[in-house]
């Protein structure tokens, strides 16, 4: 049985590092993200585990469940669904919400479920170690043979991180021993040496999932392993042109055409263009930037930068959200960014989240963590209902009043993906290295960490987002001399920095982030300003679709004008170039701010399709409301880009 490793082991491992993030257990999260995490540890971490047994998921992973693969009722619905080769992932990602959830609030009967879900994998696994459900249960004899269109890293990854939560929150190691002998089989499975597998995944996910495994267990062999899936991704001969050649499968018959589709068309140090499947493109690039911090790998650098700059530039919706295509689930050309048909899925905003808070491994950079924080408050989080019952697969800017959420979905990928993100939020508030803690996202709350050698509780006082004021409670177990870096998102157009009541020259940021080096001692308050008004936010012309119109912005949130506040037709309302704002609570969302100005509502005089009768105009009150928070009240239309006068 693979043990954890000692602190030493994990001490050597951390010396690499520049950057990590603290665990679950180190943080507690109140203000704005608390009663949300309340909701998924009361209801939504039973509701995913509820929906994942009544598609059938249990039949397939547990040997002592009978008849695997059959069809069977979908919920709430009067169709089946068969077996899939990625539930695997699907149950972790729903153990690893339930940690979180369990340890935000103890629920013993939740914790039995998902004690006899990872007895079921003990079950499972075989004695080599591998531990797949679908090639056990359901293709028995073909594992390993098909990487590029199936899953078995993939989920192997989640099973991986789910390990890692289970066991930061509840202390349990049970799965951690099966996913640690999973982990050995794989390694002695692929490499450069004789005899092995040079492969990597279709699905990229396990290269950031080995990189948290090697963290929590101190071995260093697992950070070696993601190295590697990176390292051989692209490379030629390519392996998925020969593992089709062995299995007898024609070139010709993939059915996505093009290897861009997995970003595996080059080696990954040559890539520069973000394209194919979203979520695939910003897990891969999730990895290589871990593994760029665990082994200061400079030669990834240009590539992930190039990457990073070619998304945010050019494919980047406002609201976080990238991919706008359903065909590919994932990029077309650039700037092709529509509003309506966006695809923007869930899993892409949590998995773009993920990538950036691994850029911030190399150090604080207001380019990753104002991304980070635009997709987790925007396109991310509004894949969860207030009420943490429905879920958004995709995440459009307009609609016509047809798209809601739904309970379930065929492939139920983005409900634990956005659970466990939100759940886990306080993990990626803040980075530690050696003498310097870095606050990336600001929130109200708690964390415990180390720093500087010696134990330091953070405390931060906040109402933000919608409040840009943010005090910061430092208390170290003795004196302490270390940076506090905290950031200064570039939507801020002014602040003011004391310490003890003392104002702090820091007028130069450093990569966006006010860096303030002292000796801190027990009590020493930290308090930031930052105005935070209404504004209003261009496209780029190279984007048609929203030529002549503004989106609305304050501070870290993305506004949308919903039917139930102004009425039908929301592309008839036209805003003043000098429009004024103001803010007030939003009717029927308790705790969030709403932004109010006078437009102008266009009625149309002809009687036909077109006329010579110019539309008129009547002045009316408008409201919009963050677009996180849409599609919770009636149903109806919903807008992001609005039309405005030219100044």
């Amino acid at each position: 049985m693979n043990e954890l490793a000692s602190s030493a082991a994990a001490d050597k491992l951390q010396a690499k590092a520049a950057f990590r993030p603290p665990t679950v257990n180190q943080v507690r999260v109140e203000g704005f993200f608390g009663p949300r995490i309340d909701t998924i540890a009361t209801s939504t971490a039973r509701i995913l585990f509820d929906r994942c047994v009544n598609a059938g998921m249990l039949d397939q992973i547990d040997p002592e469940r009978p008849n695997p693969g059959q069809r069977i009722p979908f919920q709430g619905t009067n169709s089946t669904v068969t077996s899939q080769m990625f539930w695997d992932s699907d149950i972790a990602k729903s153990i690893e919400t339930a940690a979180y959830a369990l340890y935000r609030r103890p629920d013993p009967d939740l914790e039995a479920q998902v004690d006899a879900v990872i007895d079921a994998y003990g079950r499972l696994q075989e004695d080599s170690g591998y531990c797949n459900s679908w090639y056990l249960r359901i293709q028995p004899g073909k594992r390993w043979t098909n990487l590029r269109d199936c899953h078995e890293l993939y989920c192997a990854g989640h099973l991986m991180e789910a390990a890692v939560a289970y066991y930061h929150a509840t202390g349990k190691r049970k799965l951690m021993d099966i996913m640690c002998r999973y982990a050995d089989h794989i390694d002695g499975l692929f490499g450069t040496q004789e005899g092995r597998m040079r492969g990597y995944p279709g699905h990229e996910e396990i290269e950031l999932a080995l990189v948290k495994l090697g963290r929590a267990t101190g071995e260093q062999r697992y950070l070696d392993l993601a190295k590697f899936f990176i390292d051989q991704r692209g490379t030629q001969p390519h392996y998925y042109d020969q593992e089709a050649g062995a299995r007898g499968a024609q070139l010709a018959d993939y059915h996505f055409g093009t290897y861009e589709y997995s970003q595996s068309h080059k080696p990954v140090r040559e890539q520069r263009e973000v394209v194919g499947h979203a979520v695939r493109a910003a897990y891969l690039y999730a990895g290589m930037a871990d593994v760029a911090t665990e082994f200061g790998d400079n030669s990834l650098m240009p590539a992930l930068e190039g990457l990073w700059d070619h998304l945010t530039q050019r494919n980047l919706y406002i609201h976080g959200g990238f991919g706008p295509s359903e065909t590919n689930e994932g990029l077309t050309f650039d700037f092709d960014l529509p509003n309506e048909t966006a695809y923007a899925e869930t899993c892409a905003a949590v998995a773009l989240v993920f990538w950036a808070s691994r850029m911030l491994g190399r150090g604080p950079d207001v380019r990753y963590g104002d991304v980070m924080e635009r997709a987790l408050y925007n396109c991310a989080l509004a894949g969860l209902s207030m009420d943490g019952t429905n879920f958004f697969y995709e995440n459009p800017l307009e609609s016509r009043g047809d798209h809601h959420r739904w309970d379930w979905h065929h492939c139920p990928c983005c409900p634990p993906n956005i659970s466990r993100l939100l759940a886990s939020v306080g993990t990626y508030a803040y980075g530690i290295a050696e003498s310097e803690v870095a606050v990336h996202l600001y929130c109200a709350g708690s964390a415990a960490l180390e720093v500087a050698g010696k134990k330091v509780q953070i405390s931060q006082e906040t109402g933000y987002p919608y409040d840009g004021q943010i005090v910061l409670k430092i208390e170290p177990e003795g004196e302490a001399e270390f940076a506090l870096s905290l950031r200064l998102p570039g939507w801020a157009r002014g602040h003011a920095v004391t310490v003890n009541g003392e104002t702090v020259d820091v007028a130069e940021a450093e990569n966006g982030y006010l860096r303030i080096w002292r000796c801190w001692s027990k009590g020493d308050r930290v308090t930031l300003h930052m105005e935070m008004p209404v504004e209003t936010v261009h496209a780029n012309p190279l984007v048609p679709n929203n030529q002549g119109r503004i989106a609305l912005m304050r501070g870290p949130l993305v506004y949308c004008l919903e039917e139930v506040d102004n009425g039908a037709a929301l592309n008839s309302l036209v805003l003043a170039a000098d429009a004024q704002f103001e803010s007030v609570e939003v009717d029927g969302l308790t705790g969030h701010i709403a932004a109010t100005t006078q437009a102008q509502r266009e009625s149309y005089l002809g009687e036909g399709l077109y006329s010579r009768k110019a539309p008129v105009r009547e002045t009316v009150h408008i409201k919009a409301v963050p677009y996180h928070a849409w599609d919770n009240r009636e149903g109806g239309e919903m807008l992001v880009w609005v039309r405005q006068e030219r100044g």
